[in-house]
């Protein structure tokens, strides 16, 4: 006896025809009575009574019958465990980032990453920073990395880098046609493009506070939902913007980035939960330090 057989039988008592049973099995009717008549011959005794029409189950086809029911019910639900019991012993590794992160070392530290847990199910998530502290405190992701420094007594903050800033103009711009580095007092004069628009605190406060601190109040004209969207506009010569140096990596023909004079910096910062002592946090951090140190 076999679970087949067993499906088998449940199927044709169900259709209580072996014509419809065949057809819904898409096998043959031959080998499909064939099988209900050695399942009866392992029982010893009539499962089936073919001489009505409808065919009916005997008393002991009755019985079968539930027994079989909950065999099989059985056998799915043990499957069906099994499954969940697999899935959950793959681990998960989860990643939260601002988008400006994609264009600084973000992307070399997941390849390395990868290529020391090929198994790890790793899932990047873009949020602000202020949405990462939340999701690290819920568990949504493991770490995260960002730009803005965020107190917060279950979360672990690790400044990997200082990143210069540089300041975005249209390839038209008067500066953008000279060499020299650009002073904040110049960039302050022109309209200014910040993001995000929101939530806040954000990068765009950073880049308000660093024109405050050297005494310049910056006309912002607009506060764009992101960098791309601030990168346009600049192109479209709306204004400029100041920008983290990596952004240069992604050039665009109507845009031109220039240094500045005074010394202007954007921390990235990577955060994780405080009592986290997970291998898989360890071996991210491995990554970074190790990373960090080539580079340097």
């Amino acid at each position: 006896m076999d679970l087949k057989q067993l499906r088998y039988f449940l199927v044709v008592a169900s259709e209580r025809n072996f014509t419809r049973a065949s057809e819904r099995l898409h096998i043959a009717q031959p080998p499909l009575s064939r099988a209900i008549q050695r399942l009866e011959e392992e029982v010893g005794a009539p499962l089936i009574d073919r001489h009505v029409r409808p065919m009916k189950l005997t008393p002991l086809g009755l019985l079968f019958q539930e027994q079989a029911l909950q065999m099989l019910g059985r056998m799915d639900d043990m499957k069906a465990m099994v499954q969940a019991a697999v899935a959950a012993e793959r681990r998960r590794f989860t990643i939260g980032f601002v988008a400006s992160t994609m264009y600084a070392r973000l992307p070399e530290y997941i390849r390395e990453f990868r290529k020391r847990a090929p198994d790890l199910e790793l899932t990047l998530i873009e949020c602000t920073t202020l949405e990462q502290i939340s999701a690290l405190k819920d568990g949504r992701i493991d770490v995260g990395f960002g730009r803005i420094r965020f107190d917060d007594a279950a979360v672990k903050r690790t400044v990997l880098t200082h990143e210069r800033l540089v300041v975005a103009l249209p390839i038209n711009h008067s500066l953008a046609r000279e060499s020299n580095p650009v002073s904040l007092h110049r960039i302050a004069q022109e309209p200014q493009i910040i993001y995000p628009r929101s939530p806040r605190p954000s990068y765009a406060d950073q880049v308000l506070s660093l024109f405050r601190d050297y005494g310049h109040e910056p006309r912002v004209i607009h506060e764009a939902r992101e960098l791309q969207i601030a990168i346009g506009l600049v192109a479209a010569e709306e204004g400029v913007a100041v920008v983290p140096e990596s952004i240069t990596r992604s050039r665009s023909h109507d845009v031109t980035y220039r240094s500045i004079v005074e010394p202007a910096t954007s921390p990235i910062i990577m955060s994780h939960r405080i009592d986290d002592g997970s291998a898989d946090l360890q071996l991210m951090s491995e990554v970074i330090a190790s990373n960090s140190a080539a580079q340097g």
